[in-house]
């Protein structure tokens, strides 16, 4: 149900009145107007006005000069942060991203001109209700998604917007209109020069979104110019008796089964990606994907180095997509050894993508069962709170120099006892373990 009414905040009310009261226009405008009307609270109140920026910048005490060389300042009144922009239009756009020049403009319908999509296209006053000069609110309410006038030229000024525009399918469920996506194809290969961190920004909130599946479907081939190691992936078939689709709709199926977590949907996404460079196929005919972990993680890191994802992330991503076909155990000893290996953090996640793996299968569901199996022993072992690292053993380096121990041996001596702990031998107390490590030196000394 769309809206007919917007409530802003006083704080909006009270910048367009003191804007007004001093002989300007103002109105609320773009992405808070849209999710007004869906009734979803704006993260952010955008203002565009007739007043130039030195105006604005008389009108109020506290401003903060955040985007001048555009035309925006931001306005701080009762804490709220909002951003205000004169009227403006654009030049062209060299560089398919930045406008070469910005002229300041008297109505507010010549600024929704030279906005992305319809739906964001729409301006709001308090008390002259909504200007919506290209259907804004129908196509909301219709759920389509539609460029602003010719949208060729709108993808030609700014080439992220095509991103842009999967990314609001992704997120909202809506159907890009035809001549809409026809433009974003004829257009995307001008997103091989927009910059990195910004098509990762918008991959990640794509990967993120609800209706991500459907996204990764309609539109792969816009996400292939930004991700190219992805395409030999679609329609390749696997001919193996674990999987019933293709690499590409096993894998949508992965992203979707999994958590929005973006360390986990891009491990789903990209776990797979090495299949293409490893399939083999036997002489009975089914396919076999030999060393694809190894491959996809190396794409893995090529892929997230080269959109500059955070350190921290990829560092994640590439550990999980490497291990993402390794066991973990089905009794207690080996998900013990599991534990100790990876850390709990890992071991969940790796839980969650083998969850996915399998539900993108669609084959076996004595795998799911088994996968249930080993995470009840997880959370059985993780809830006696067992010393799985070398920081809860019960002895440390200094009970090893107690104990005689010198040098790189302290290292192995901890770590030695330490295994003899996970595998149960042990029990994890001081006294049993100095006695362990004193006999497990001498036989070293013997030897």
């Amino acid at each position: 149900m769309i809206r007919s009414a917007i409530v802003p905040p006083h704080a909006v009310c009270a910048a367009i009145e003191t804007l007004e009261h001093a002989g300007h226009t103002a109105w609320m405008v773009g992405g808070c107007v849209r999710d007004s009307l869906c009734g979803v609270m704006p993260h952010d109140w955008d203002l565009t006005t007739s007043a130039r920026p030195d105006e604005v910048q008389k009108l109020f005490p506290n401003v903060r000069l955040t985007g001048i060389q555009h035309g925006t300042v931001t306005v701080i009144m009762d804490d709220m942060a909002l951003e205000v922009t004169t009227y403006r239009g654009e030049g062209s756009y060299t560089d398919g991203r930045h406008p070469d020049a910005i002229c300041f403009l008297s109505r507010v319908e010549d600024d929704l001109a030279r906005r992305d999509f319809t739906i964001n296209a729409m301006a709001y006053h308090p008390v002259r209700g909504l200007c919506d000069p290209f259907g804004g609110r129908e196509d909301l309410q219709s759920g389509v998604l539609r460029a602003v006038g010719n949208p060729d030229l709108r993808f030609t000024e700014d080439a992220l917007r095509i991103l842009r525009g999967v990314r609001f399918a992704a997120k909202t469920g809506f159907e890009i209109e035809p001549d809409t996506v026809y433009a974003m194809y004829r257009q995307m290969q001008r997103l091989e020069c927009i910059a990195s961190e910004r098509v990762f920004a918008e991959l990640n909130t794509i990967l993120t979104s609800r209706y991500v599946g459907r996204a990764l479907r309609q539109y792969r081939a816009v996400l292939a110019v930004v991700l190219p190691e992805l395409s030999p992936m679609f329609g390749l078939c696997q001919h193996n008796p674990h999987h019933c689709y293709d690499v590409w709709e096993h894998t949508i199926r992965t992203v979707e089964a999994i958590p929005a977590q973006p360390v986990l949907r891009w491990t789903m996404l990209l776990h797979d990606s090495g299949k293409p460079h490893t399939y083999s196929m036997d002489e009975t005919g089914i396919g076999h994907f030999y060393g694809h972990p190894k491959m996809s993680a190396q794409l893995t890191q090529q892929i997230l180095k080269r959109l500059r994802a955070p350190n921290a992330l990829r560092t994640e991503v590439e550990t999980l997509v490497a291990l993402h076909d390794h066991g973990l155990g089905q009794d207690e000893r080996q998900v013990r050894r599991s534990l100790a290996k990876h850390g709990e953090t890992v071991v969940r996640q790796l839980l969650s993508v083998k969850k996915a793996d399998y539900t993108g299968q669609n084959t076996f569901p004595i795998h799911l069962q088994e996968l249930q199996h080993t995470e009840r022993l997880v959370n059985g072992i993780c809830a006696q709170a067992p010393c799985l690292t070398l920081k809860t053993l019960a002895v440390d380096g200094y009970t090893m120099q107690e104990l005689g121990f010198s040098g790189t041996e302290i290292g192995e001596g901890l770590r030695w006892l330490l295994t003899q702990v996970v595998e149960g031998h042990l029990p994890n107390e001081p006294h049993a373990l100095r006695t362990c490590a004193s006999e497990w030196k001498e036989s070293r000394h013997d030897r």
